[in-house]
């Protein structure tokens, strides 16, 4: 073993003067050659303790000063303790000690007797600051106890300090690596690289950014993605070093420690320089100064406070830069440098013979990690489970699966170190080895069922609110893949367990989970969905045959479905809506449909539509158009109206717009109802076919009107006019009657484009809105996206949209590889949104006033289109179907030829001859062709083949002539459908 720094005449008394070897050099490093190899050792600002190879303990200590300075040093102690030590850790006067037993024991310089603290077990690490101490144990949870004068503890504010060990309850569920500690601060670094710090903080020394003490352990983000492997703290800086073999420093630089040539503190990692392409193995801390090993080279460089011969030089100065010790070359040759020590003013590096190398170190035994699963250890349950080993199986399980420390720091992706990528978007796990575990543990339903329990009883209640980490996060992606299992054998009463787990979350820690949910691969994404569809739909069931109260947990459950369909909304690669829709859901809610009493839509509770509304993704269209038609019944029923009370208004059919603006200006109108028509010198009762009728014509008459509010383009398609010249409230009138049309179910066909019902759910719009409304435009745009860099320049373009500037000074900045994505942004803003807010802003207004209720905003941009403009899929075949006769009967001849012609009939003719029946050729949601039952009745003359059929739109009627051929039937038909506005009768 070397030693140099201070008080090392005797060499702490390991050896006789005739095993002390001053080295041939300026340095004051001695060759300290035990016969008994040292194992480990520790030192502290006024105690030094070594390890032997049998696990003996012996320290030294320091007990008080001369005025000039010089230190005084006991003899060597011998310790007697009843366990064999395997690691110890010195603080500034005291000494803990960790057992083989995984227990903890304590020295102070006043006594050689070890005495237990608490009862701590299972304990895997032990550090030392000056006053205070800190234990790992082997599933996952960090013990501190001693001064907390700084926070050093973690605890928490102002908890006070304490002698009996305390559990950080913050760094519960994160996977640890390393605990350390310096004067009066301390580190925990996880099996992902990521770093804790907490304690004082006024050099800088927790690398936060700034001087400010903290209670409990934070997060040092600026080390995210280093990949650190170690850390290392001194009194008052810290080293960390990365699985590359950089080595960065922090904290107070007064002597030097931090080897940035300079004296300044830094209070943020800062990279050592001078060390770049070392390939640094090992970093220690002394108080003052700092070591790190090349073990390539067999160089160790030091740097810092020097006064006590610590650096090993020859120079009892400081330095502030790394320069290699001073190490006896004739003695190095034949050596490994196994590991380095530095401690108060002391450095020390155990030594092996290259034939012995490993030997003298306990190397199973030191650096031990928190416990996690393997393929190995489920093997070994798998297989042993039958036998006598099973109760210290059961052990095992209890202690694996109890703890989110040993889970979150299971499975990790190492593949090119993947893991230590984990960040908010990347949860550094590999999701399909937890997928082979778990189905390897379902071999054998006794230790799944032992996974189970422990699993509900006790690791999910304990999962904490408020986990520290992404790491901490990563049980909620893991514990999926044993539900995956579990309910292919039909065992779901986990779920609830782990729903209220995820719902306590925190709400930026939820928000945290969200993010990694977005970036799951698609299986496991799909894995978490199916799960808890398969869940809610069997609670559902459940409700519904009164089998027990689930409601709470169904609610839960649904609750996560409605987070997850966000999730799933913004992802890249989404999964289709189907995957989350209840089928049993529409049966209930039909039966509610059928089975409620007009005045009985009083006692609904008032939170089941805002219920309905959150849990919308569990809906297909078909429920949410049944719960749109519930909540509509209800407000009718709120509002105290029976159908004939509603107030009709009075158009004529050559002004219908112009009287429709009137009527809807006038300050007494009812929004509360839903709109009755009436026709002037008609006598057709509205119950729905004449509204149908009226805004059909609206469509037509809104695209003609002026002053004009909406421009029609290439597509086809209507959008807002930027040139608002002589316009008042028009849009405002406008979305008002966009609104009432879906109140009152009709359809409003202005052909919108999707962007106008993205913009009312307030969803974003993107280039691809803007293809469908102006093709052109958009394929320009789409072309400075995929054009090369000189068509890009070549195009002369700068960011101005029609005269108006996308940005301060855009007619100045020209269209570029760098900026071309933000130019297009910026493009589709203008066109879809800017250039006509106040227009848009008009016809929410109105359109809010329109439709009173919320129904409308559970719906998709899709669906709300279609509810607005009416549905296109056409199921002719129903209409057969669902067809009744009056006068007729489905065999005579006349109705025979009338389906012979019908399905002769283009599908332009179709949608023809379904204007001239029900007013319009796009039916509500809700009335398709298939639930359409229209009436086929005789128009009784003795000279049938006079006269043209006739629809009754408001009663589905269509008033057949009893024609003596197919042909005059063709021929009458066609004419009636052709020339419809004549031949209605409403």
């Amino acid at each position: 073993m070397f030693s140099w720094g201070e008080n090392i005449g005797d060499g702490f008394g390991l050896v006789k003067s005739n095993g002390l070897v001053k080295a041939k050099t300026d340095c004051c490093l001695n060759v300290i050659l035990t016969k008994s190899p040292i194992a480990h050792l520790s030192a502290g600002n006024k105690v030094v303790a070594f390890i032997r190879n049998n696990g003996k303990v012996s320290f030294a200590c320091r007990m008080h000063e001369y005025k000039d300075g010089r230190r005084v040093t006991w003899k060597l102690k011998s310790v007697e303790c009843r366990e064999k030590i395997l690691a110890l850790s010195c603080g500034d006067a005291h000494v803990v000690l960790l057992s083989e037993e995984g227990r903890v024991f304590c020295l102070t310089s006043a006594s050689n007797d070890p005495r237990p603290v608490g009862n701590l077990n299972q304990v895997i690490q032990v550090a030392c600051g000056d006053q205070h101490s800190i234990a790992l144990t082997q599933d996952g949870n960090v013990f501190t106890w001693g001064q907390n004068s700084s926070g050093q503890l973690g605890l928490g504010k102002g908890e006070p300090s304490t002698l009996s060990p305390q559990p950080v309850k913050s760094l519960s569920g994160i996977p640890l690596a390393q605990i350390t500690a310096g004067g009066d601060h301390s580190f925990a670094l996880s099996l992902s690289g990521a770093v804790f710090s907490w304690g004082k903080n006024s050099t800088g020394q927790l690398g936060l950014g700034d001087t400010i003490d903290r209670p409990a352990p934070a997060p040092v983000d600026c080390l995210n993605l280093k990949k650190t492997i170690t850390v290392s703290c001194g009194v008052e800086h810290t080293a960390i070093l990365t699985k590359g073999g950089l080595v960065f420093t922090f904290g107070s630089g007064r002597h030097g420690q931090l080897g940035h040539n300079s004296l300044r503190n830094e209070l943020r990692p800062r990279l050592v320089a001078e060390l770049w392409g070392a390939k640094v193995t090992q970093i220690a801390c002394g108080r003052n100064h700092t070591l790190a090993f090349v073990g390539s080279f067999k160089k160790i460089y030091s740097f810092g406070r020097g006064e006590q011969g610590q650096l090993g030089n020859g120079v009892k100065m400081d330095q502030s830069v790394p320069l290699p010790v001073q190490l006896p070359q004739g003695r190095i040759d034949d050596q490994q440098i196994e590991q380095t020590f530095a401690g108060g003013n002391h450095s020390f590096a155990l030594c092996s013979s290259a034939q012995e190398s490993g030997k003298g170190l306990n190397d199973s035994n030191l650096g031990k990690v928190t416990q996690t699963l393997d393929g190995d250890i489920i093997n070994r349950w798998i297989s042993d489970c039958d036998s006598t080993s099973w109760k210290k199986i059961q052990k095992e399980i209890t202690k694996t699966f109890s703890s989110a420390s040993c889970l979150n720091g299971s499975f990790l992706d190492k593949s090119r170190d993947k893991h230590y990528q984990t960040s908010l978007k990347h949860s550094g796990l590999d999701l399909s080895f937890a997928r082979l575990a778990f189905q390897k543990l379902a071999q054998k339903d006794k230790v799944l069922a032992e996974v189970e329990d422990v699993v509900q009883r006790i690791l999910l209640p304990s999962l904490s609110k408020d986990p520290i980490g992404v790491e901490g996060l990563r049980v909620y992606l893991i514990i999926p893949e044993l539900l995956r299992v579990l309910l292919k054998q039909h065992r779901i009463d986990i779920i609830g367990a782990f729903v209220f787990a995820i719902l306590r979350l925190n709400p930026d820690k939820f928000q945290v989970l969200e993010g990694l949910w977005s970036t799951l691969p698609d299986t496991p994404f799909r894995t978490l969905v199916k799960t808890f569809h398969y869940v809610s739909a069997e609670y559902l069931r459940m409700m519904a045959e009164e089998v027990c109260d689930v409601k709470e947990t169904f609610e839960g459950t649904v609750k996560v479905m409605e987070r997850l369909y966000e999730v799933n909304c913004n992802r890249r690669i989404k999964i289709a809506a189907s995957n989350f829709h209840i089928n049993r859901a529409n049966q209930m809610l039909q039966n509610m449909l059928n089975t409620i009493v007009y005045y009985d839509y009083l006692d609904l509770p008032e939170a089941f539509f805002y219920s309905c509304h959150r849990q919308s993704c569990i809906f297909n269209t078909e429920a949410k158009c049944i719960v749109y038609q519930l909540e509509l019944n209800y407000s009718f029923a709120i509002h105290g109206h029976l159908a004939f009370w509603i107030p009709t208004i009075h158009v004529s059919r050559e002004t219908a717009l112009e009287d429709a603006f009137q009527h809807l200006r006038q300050s007494g109108h009812d929004f509360t109802m839903p709109l009755k028509v009436k026709f002037q010198a008609e006598n057709g009762v509205d119950e729905g076919g004449v509204s149908l009728e009226f805004f059909r014509l609206l469509g037509r008459e809104l695209l003609k009107m002026e002053p004009k509010t909406l421009e029609v383009y290439e597509s086809g398609l209507a959008w807002f006019t930027t040139d608002d010249g002589g316009i008042t409230d028009e849009f405002y009138l406008l979305g008002l009657l966009c609104g009432k049309a879906l109140f009152s179910q009709c359809v409003l066909n202005l052909c919108f484009p999707l962007a106008l019902f993205k913009k009312l759910l307030g969803l974003t719009t993107t280039l691809d809105d803007l293809k469908e409304l102006s093709p052109t435009e958009a394929r320009g745009l789409q072309d400075v996206l995929d054009e090369d860099e000189e068509v890009v320049e070549a195009m002369d373009v700068v960011f101005m949209y029609k005269g108006q500037e996308l940005i301060p000074n855009g007619e100045k900045v020209p269209l570029t590889m760098v900026n071309r994505k933000k130019y297009v942004d910026l493009y589709v803003d203008m066109k879809l949104n800017k250039s006509v807010q106040s227009q848009f802003a008009d016809f929410e207004k109105g359109f809010h006033k329109g439709f009173p209720i919320q129904a409308w905003r559970m719906f998709l941009p899709e669906e709300l289109m279609t509810l607005l403009q009416g549905d296109d899929n056409y199921e002719w075949d129903k209409l057969r179907e669902n067809a009744q006769y009056q006068g007729y009967r489905p065999t005579d001849d006349i109705i025979q030829n009338f389906w012979i012609v019908f399905m002769e009939f283009s599908e332009e003719q179709k949608k023809k001859f379904l204007t001239f029946l029900t007013g319009t050729d796009r039916l509500p949601r809700g009335r398709s062709l298939s639930k359409l039952q229209m009436q086929i009745t005789c128009l009784g003359s003795t000279e049938a083949d006079e006269y043209y059929p006739k629809a009754q739109t408001c009663s589905v009627t269509l008033c057949l002539p009893n024609y003596s051929s197919i042909d005059i039937l063709r021929e009458k038909l066609l004419h009636a459908i052709t020339h419809c506005d004549a031949f209605g009768d409403f």
